[in-house]
């Protein structure tokens, strides 16, 4: 039964200060027993003011904090699945990625977010981040020691296609890591992280920045483990900090032959009109 942690975090707008959170925390995972970190979207740099941010917008290959996650996951025998980070492209727009990290420091896989989060709300909140990155085209799958990890970012939480298409790869784990904004949070975030769960038969595993940030913004908090019958497993409310939980290979074979869904799955073909 491996054990997990999950780290919640207030990202500010220092990268080295947030690297220097993810490592720490790395420490802490090991210590308690854990064989894999799970971290939020956004771990290493959190700041809407894009002219500030785009001196540390670089790319994989020349990002410090990358290098000293790499070097603690080394250090410390822990997998890493890091939430995502911004990654400088070879076009104008730069990527928000995903990386798994093994227990070696050796990058197993990437993902780049699909969705892109191009909302007006209510409360007055605009985003537009097809402005500043890339949409990613490729569905990642990665085996790790808690076994098959399906890989997603936050906005993308709400295009069931994808997860569809991770149920269909058999994932033991789908980690959707996140910086949720409080108003879609109160209403959407533990619905729809539990029927993303139940519809694949999957542990959830869903990494939340939370708090009033550097930059301004408000995040929701509430990190998550769900399991795959829906059931909340850990939910670490508004504070920044580090939870545990198990992960039960059992658990996911008694609930996929209790309730078969992905077995049973029909193609359905389009529609047509008469």
């Amino acid at each position: 039964m491996p054990r997990i942690a999950v780290l919640q975090m207030n990202t500010g707008i220092d990268p080295q200060r947030n690297a220097c959170v993810l490592v720490d925390a790395l420490e802490r995972a090991a210590d308690g027993g854990a064989v894999m970190l799970f971290t939020p979207e956004m771990s290493t740099l959190l700041d809407s003011n894009r002219a500030r941010a785009a001196v540390h917008v670089v790319p994989e290959a020349e990002n410090l904090a990358i290098s000293m996650v790499r070097d603690a996951c080394a250090n410390t025998g822990v997998w890493l699945a890091l939430g995502s980070i911004p990654v400088a492209g070879s076009g104008a727009k730069s990527a928000n990625r995903s990386l798994v990290i093994d227990a070696t420091g050796q990058i197993r896989a990437r993902y780049d977010k699909m969705h892109m989060f191009d909302v007006d709300l209510a409360s007055g909140e605009s985003w537009r981040e097809s402005s500043a990155y890339q949409a990613g085209s490729d569905v990642v799958v990665v085996e790790t020691p808690i076994g098959r990890l399906g890989l997603t970012i936050c906005y993308d939480i709400r295009f069931p296609v994808l997860f569809d298409q991770l149920g269909r790869a058999h994932c033991d784990v789908i980690a959707i890591p996140a910086a949720f904004t409080v108003p879609t949070g109160q209403d959407h975030w533990h619905v729809l992280q539990r029927a993303r769960a139940i519809e694949a038969s999957a542990y959830v595993v869903a990494a939340a920045q939370t708090g009033e940030h550097q930059d301004g913004r408000k995040t929701y908090g509430h990190s998550l483990v769900v399991d795959p019958w829906g059931k909340v497993l850990l939910d670490m409310g508004k504070q920044p900090g580090m939870a545990f939980a198990e992960i039960e290979a059992d658990r996911i074979a008694e609930v996929r032959s209790q309730l078969p869904s992905l077995a049973n799955r029909r193609d359905i073909p389009k529609s047509t009109s008469p």
